[in-house]
């Protein structure tokens, strides 16, 4: 049997829980949630990294959707509800591929039925608007984790690729992790500063996830995690989800992205626009210079150093599909799963090691949440407070 078959064979009963596809941002920015013109039950590779064939194929189990929205939309709590909205169309439609999950029992109960077990994650604070009251709205709608931050800070907690300003978490953004805790809604730490990390790991009476990162040690570059914030992960139980995303796994395409960015925004586009109009200028400046290409092996180095550094039991996958530009080599789209299984198979990892990283580490970190969630509701009234009473300026 090759490394691929085996790979395959354990995908069977131990699938991928990947930690973060942004499709329903791409379906939101392509075809403002028309699901006839991208029906993912059909191949829509020419369009979407996702589709319901590709899950099929790469392995996928279980998938955390993100309801992100963009941190300098005009209302991002309306936003937030149309992506949730947009996650709950998908649902209705696909009844037979894509399960409804909140629990880690709803997770096991898709993959003994051989369906897709569907969590949504929001990604940024600003989707709460400093609201605990809207918080709560979103763990009601069926929301099971929260990146404190995306690509910029929020009044309470500091993001990885913005100027510091708060120097980790504020009162409120403690408060924040608590009431996430009281819930049961993971914590997210990908896109938060060093120092916002620790301060959550501080904060924290849950395991953390990071839902798409990458070890900073083998790629020096802000959105990755620091060894330190690695090995804090076995006292907290909580998981380091691998990314894909080549400028955060190869460092020769960290220069490349940080020159194309500039170039997005002096032809007027977001930088993380995947638009179609965006993506003619991304061609055209690859055309003039050609990107570094990240490869399966890659993304296997920051897997053999997160291993080492945290442990087997808190490492995952989160493949920011349909959230990124460009894909390395080999994990085009969700298809390519069974790709990096059989490169760790063939670096030694056993299939026990990786039954843990594709399923066993992201239900019990859910798991676990939901149970700290259980003896904090026992003792813990919903918090009411507010950014005004906590972070208000001495005197």
């Amino acid at each position: 049997m090759t490394s691929l078959e085996a790979a395959r064979e354990l995908l069977g009963e131990f699938p991928v829980v990947d930690g973060h596809n942004d499709l329903p941002w791409a379906l939101r920015a392509q075809v403002r949630y028309d699901l006839d013109a991208r029906d993912i039950a059909t191949d829509q590779s020419a369009h979407l990294h996702t589709d319901i064939p590709r899950l099929r194929a790469g392995g996928v189990g279980a998938q955390y959707w993100s309801v992100y929205v963009r941190t300098d939309s005009p209302d991002p709590v309306a936003a937030t509800l149309e992506q949730i909205d947009c996650v709950r169309q998908l649902l209705a439609r696909h009844p037979g591929d894509l399960r409804p999950a909140l629990t880690a029992a709803d997770m096991e109960a898709a993959r003994g039925e051989g369906s897709i077990a569907s969590l949504m994650g929001a990604e940024g604070g600003h989707s709460i608007a400093n609201s605990l009251g809207t918080l709560r709205g979103l763990y009601g709608l069926g929301v099971r984790y929260m990146t404190l931050t995306h690509n910029d800070n929020v009044d309470w907690a500091d993001s990885a690729t913005d100027e510091p300003k708060a120097g980790g978490l504020t009162a409120f953004g403690r408060e924040v992790v608590r009431e996430m805790n009281r819930l049961g809604m993971l914590v997210d730490l990908s896109h938060v500063a060093a120092t916002t990390m620790r301060d959550a790991l501080d904060a924290s009476s849950a395991p953390v996830i990071f839902s798409h990162s990458s070890a900073r040690a083998v790629c020096d570059h802000p959105r990755n995690v620091p060894d330190d914030v690695l090995e804090r992960l076995p006292a907290n139980g909580g998981v380091a989800m691998v990314t894909f995303v080549p400028k955060f796994v190869l460092q020769a395409a960290v220069d490349w992205t940080a020159a194309a960015d500039e170039n997005m925004r002096a032809h007027g586009f977001h930088p993380l626009d995947t638009t179609a109009e965006a993506m003619k200028v991304h061609r055209a400046f690859e055309e003039r210079r050609p990107r570094p290409v990240a490869t399966v092996a890659t993304v296997a180095d920051h897997l053999d150093h997160m291993r080492e550094a945290a442990g087997i039991d808190h490492v995952g996958i989160g493949g920011d599909y349909d959230g990124t530009a460009f894909t390395p080599e080999g994990l085009a789209d969700v298809s390519g799963y069974p790709n990096l299984l059989a490169e760790l198979l063939d670096r030694g990892w056993s299939k026990a090691d990786l039954a843990k990283l594709t399923w066993k580490n992201a239900v019990r970190v859910l798991d676990a949440a939901q149970d700290v969630a259980r003896g904090l509701q026992a003792t813990r009234p919903p918090s009411n407070a507010t950014i005004e009473s906590l972070d208000a300026p001495a005197g």
